[in-house]
């Protein structure tokens, strides 16, 4: 078979459908993965979004799987925590047919071993490419079997196991959904709490006919912000296509930066585990590791990537993690990300005292930020170098290269520089502490970047 590396990404395959991706090759996909797994697990759990495509190729992988001896439970229409949730509580490995935010035509699988643990480039992805380049071999035994099973309700009811919110005082949210899989889990999971649910595209289309199910990008809240407003909510909540990213909007229809809900959610695990570790990626706001700090925990920084960050979680028994990309990990969650366990926190803290969200987050967002900012490039490690030879010098300032180049300016503010894996691209990312420093620094670093 020809070479696959196009379609198999870092942390999972996503593909163009009927270009890239077809039932024979996702067939393929599910063998390997079923070769991958054979010894340590007899079954897979699989789960799919509303795209089109979906049950069509989740149905192909589940042939696959059981061509090699092993048996399926088909959990239907799934956000992608959702699929973690049954891959931990059932302790077997899982597959989730998603493409997340992107566009209609294109379709992906997650994978996971068993209790949700990941499986990416270095944990498995590059045995199944190998696997299905070289050809799948034919196993002679026995097929295994598939069979249903409705997990959603079971999701609901652990989610709110771990987060009180019987005692919070009403509160009114919007939730736009995206047309993505938010309609089909929040109603079950916000379902006897006092709060009143708004809801917006909770119609599941995966041709996201409203705006695309990506809510980091600001033109995907503008709907949602004018609602808040609108019906004077507490609070509003956007979901991506697969649910398992959730971005914050307070009262006053302005988002609520993914740095301050990780400091917000720390600060509440840490309640329950004091002295716990959090974990926090290099682009995450210093206010994170301040307010951890602040709080008797250990914060701990790692690489950009949520297998980094589920790795250090496993190594170091870290009770959360949080990204500025608005994914968030709990360990009482098998350390996958889900941000709906993330929302529920938020608005139990809201509902548990009588101010607004902006009051409540306000001191969770102690900087300025740019934003990631792309720059198309020649050469990534040349313009990369050039940045660091012209702030190396200066006084006071430190240099790391954990993760592209991190450069420390103190008191003046910080900045990231890392180069896309995929594409020719030098991402930055500018904290400070207000909006001038931001933009003095930001101007700086794009002139030597854009040359």
């Amino acid at each position: 078979m020809s070479d696959l590396s196009g379609i198999v990404k870092a942390y999972d395959i996503r593909g163009v459908v009927g270009e890239q991706l077809d039932a024979g090759l996702v067939r393929d996909f599910g063998a390997a993965f079923a070769l991958l797994i054979k010894p340590d697990s007899p079954s897979v759990v699989i789960g799919h979004d509303m795209r089109e495509s979906s049950p069509g190729l989740a149905s192909a992988f589940a042939d696959g799987v059981t061509s090699q001896g092993l048996d399926v439970v088909s959990i239907g229409l799934a956000s992608t925590d959702q699929l973690y949730f049954a891959s931990g509580s059932m302790n077997m490995p899982g597959a989730m047919f998603t493409a997340s935010h992107n566009p209609a035509q294109y379709n992906g699988i997650k994978l996971c071993r068993a209790g949700a643990a990941p499986v990416g480039q270095d944990s498995g992805l590059a045995e199944i490419r190998d696997t299905v380049e070289q050809g799948v071999p034919a196993f002679a035994g026995q097929p295994g079997s598939v069979v249903e099973r409705d997990v959603l309700a079971d999701y609901a009811a652990y989610l709110r196991s771990l987060v009180d919110l019987s005692g919070s005082r009403p509160l009114k949210v919007v939730v736009d959904a995206g047309n993505g899989m938010g309609g089909h889990t929040v109603p079950t999971v916000f379902k006897g709490i006092p709060i009143e649910i708004v809801p917006m595209y909770f119609e599941l289309d995966g041709t996201f006919p409203n705006h695309e199910a990506n809510p980091l990008d600001p033109a995907n809240l503008v709907d949602l912000q004018a609602k808040v407003r609108e019906t004077e909510a507490d609070a509003g909540l956007a979901f991506d296509g697969d649910a398992d990213r959730c971005f914050v909007i307070d009262e006053n229809g302005d988002p609520v930066p993914p740095s301050a809900v990780t400091a917000l959610v720390a600060v509440r695990e840490l309640a329950k585990e004091p002295g716990g570790t959090v974990i926090h990626n290099l682009i995450t706001s210093k206010s994170v590791p301040e307010i951890v700090t602040e709080h008797g925990g250990n914060a701990l920084r790692t690489r950009v990537g949520h297998s980094f960050i589920k790795e250090k979680m496993a190594e170091t028994g870290a009770i959360f993690g949080g990204e500025h990309s608005a994914h968030y990990y709990f360990r009482d969650f098998w350390r996958a990300d889900t941000g709906m366990l993330a929302a529920l926190h938020v608005l139990a803290a809201l509902g548990e005292q009588s101010g607004t969200l902006s009051d409540l987050t306000r001191e969770y967002t102690r900087y300025a930020a740019s934003g990631e900012i792309n720059s198309t490039v020649d050469d990534q490690v040349a313009r990369q170098l050039a940045v660091k030879d012209a702030f190396a010098g200066r006084n006071g300032v430190t240099i790391d290269e954990l993760d592209g180049l991190t450069v420390d300016l103190g008191s003046k503010g910080w900045f990231n520089l890392r180069p896309s894996n995929t594409e020719p691209l030098l991402r930055l990312n500018v904290e400070a502490p207000d909006a001038a420093a931001v933009k003095e620094l930001t101007d700086e670093v794009l002139a030597i970047v854009r040359g």
